[in-house]
């Protein structure tokens, strides 16, 4: 592949990072500067909707979804100039754009679509991912969490874990089971769902970082119409790989504010021994080696949208972006944490650039377990990419009420 930019690229870039410069500053988050979640939430939904009024919405999502329809390239080079500045790109936004969007497009009805993918391009309704369970995580075919016809409506029981910024959407995207009389893989089905739904109870879990990223969500006899069905019944499966597939997909490209390059200049700016940590030939050979497994991911990751683009399908080899790309990320906040010392385990008071990586080294043990955990992805890789024999599996083709 060529990574040079085309002249249509070319100036496709320029035409993007002169609108950047005009629309971005209003909406960055400033360095030292602190936002409540609310706060966070509220300025992203407000730079979706100046995304959207500029076009630059769902690049990749077709024309059809009120999406720009444009190429794998052109989405790349705007998340290249983008990342230039410090964005409020929350879950509570990606969510919707790389998860539930796809899903309703490729498997959902024309209302569905119409019904949703305005208003979520627009940063007018948010979502979150209502997969896993206390039993069921990286099994995410052994989900209990179920839901039994009664009309028009589904009535659902269970409880669902690790729901990133659940407490601030409006919607979530909800696998349940409403068949456990077949294997597992069989009897689930996927639903949206209104989180102000009687009988819906989030619970912000209070974390070690000190925030309360992910909530517990508890379902009792919850009732979500049949109208809000994606797919068929007993489809939830083929509609759960679709969203985990773009998932791993956009795992990674940190830009400047995180990844390699703000690393490097962190090094540049700490002090140490009478220069700075940039001077020691141990900290540029790490430095050197995240480097080259950063632009590795790139190119890697590239290829695969590409893929993507011509209608191919990745299938596990999505499963090698994500488990670089959180390893990577784990070494790398470490590093930055190394580079501090002491302070970086203890941060004095106001030094909220420690703060931030302290947070970062945290929130990269939860990735490597986050859409789908390190040993599960090396069994994907090594049974469907390079061959080997699979894993003894005694559930295979058993109801799952058996099990």
């Amino acid at each position: 592949m060529d990574f040079n930019d085309t002249p249509e690229e070319a100036t496709f870039r320029a035409e993007a990072r002169s609108w950047l410069a005009a629309n971005a500053p209003d909406f960055i988050i400033k360095a030292g500067e602190t936002l409540s979640d609310a706060e966070e939430v509220a300025r992203g939904r407000a730079w979706q909707a100046r995304l959207a009024e500029g076009g630059y919405a769902g690049i990749l999502l077709p024309k059809s979804l009120g999406g720009r329809g444009g190429t794998i390239m052109e989405a790349t080079v705007f998340g290249e100039e983008e990342g230039e500045y410090h964005l409020p790109k929350g879950p509570y936004i990606g969510i919707g754009l790389g998860m539930a969007l796809p899903v309703i497009h490729k498997h959902g009805t024309p209302e569905q679509i119409e019904k949703f993918a305005a208003g979520t391009l627009k940063g007018e309704i948010t979502w979150c991912q209502l997969f896993s369970e206390p039993a069921a995580g990286s099994d995410l075919a052994g989900i209990r969490t179920k839901a039994v016809k009664d009309g028009d409506e589904w009535v659902v029981n269970g409880q669902k874990v690790w729901s990133s910024w659940a407490h601030h959407a409006d919607w979530g995207i909800l696998i349940v089971r409403t068949d456990p009389t077949v294997p597992k893989h069989k009897g689930l089905s996927f639903f949206v769902v209104d989180m102000k739904t009687p009988g819906i109870d989030v619970r912000p879990i209070r974390q070690i970082s000190g925030l309360s990223d992910f909530n517990e969500t508890f379902f009792t006899d919850a009732r979500i119409p049949d109208a809000n069905r994606i797919g068929a019944v007993g489809e939830g499966w083929a509609c759960a790989m679709t969203v985990l597939m773009g998932e791993r997909l956009n795992q990674g490209g940190e830009g400047k504010h995180g990844g390699i390059g703000a690393l490097i200049a962190y090094a540049a700016d700490t002090p140490r021994d009478g220069g700075t940590a940039l001077d020691s030939s141990a900290v540029r050979v790490s430095l050197a080696a995240a480097y080259a497994e950063e632009r590795a991911e790139r190119y890697f990751q590239a290829r695969l949208r590409t893929m993507v683009s011509r209608g191919e399908n990745p299938g596990a080899l999505a499963s090698v972006v994500k488990l670089a790309y959180t390893n990577r990320y784990q070494k790398t906040s470490g590093l930055a944490m190394e580079l501090r010392g002491l302070a970086g385990l203890a941060p004095p008071e106001g030094d909220t650039e420690t703060q931030r990586i302290q947070y970062d080294y945290i929130w990269s043990t939860a990735l490597r377990v986050a859409g789908g955990a390190d040993e599960v992805l090396r069994n994907q890789i090594s049974e469907r990419i390079l061959g080997m024999p699979g894993e003894i599996r005694t559930d295979k083709n058993v109801p799952f009420d058996q099990l």
